[in-house]
């Protein structure tokens, strides 16, 4: 299995608890909503060391990388990542593992 890791520094006008808690819920919904995508984990900051680093953290699961390569290009994904995402994003991190 494969598990990439995503951490979204958000852009100051959605750096509010409110603003996040949104992002996290559309993000569960389109991400999992996704074909080849096993399981979606969306975390918020959990104290202020985490909250001054990172707004949104993001565990999405596949069974192999050729699934992460087809997620990548996926046309909904996409339209997540260039319509809702990337509008909202100051800084974006992301690394596939094993698991």
């Amino acid at each position: 299995m494969i598990e990439r890791i995503v951490l979204f520094k958000l852009k100051d006008e959605y750096c509010n608890d409110a603003a996040r808690a949104e992002f996290a819920e559309r993000t569960r919904a389109d991400l999992g909503a996704l074909q080849h995508v096993r399981a979606v984990t969306v975390g918020v900051p959990a104290d202020e060391a985490s909250k001054a680093s990172w707004d949104i953290s993001i565990v999405v699961q596949f069974d192999s990388m050729e699934d992460v390569e087809k997620y990548i290009v996926d046309p909904a994904h996409r339209v997540y990542v260039d319509n809702y995402a990337i509008p909202r994003i100051e800084v974006r991190k992301a690394w596939n593992f094993h698991t």
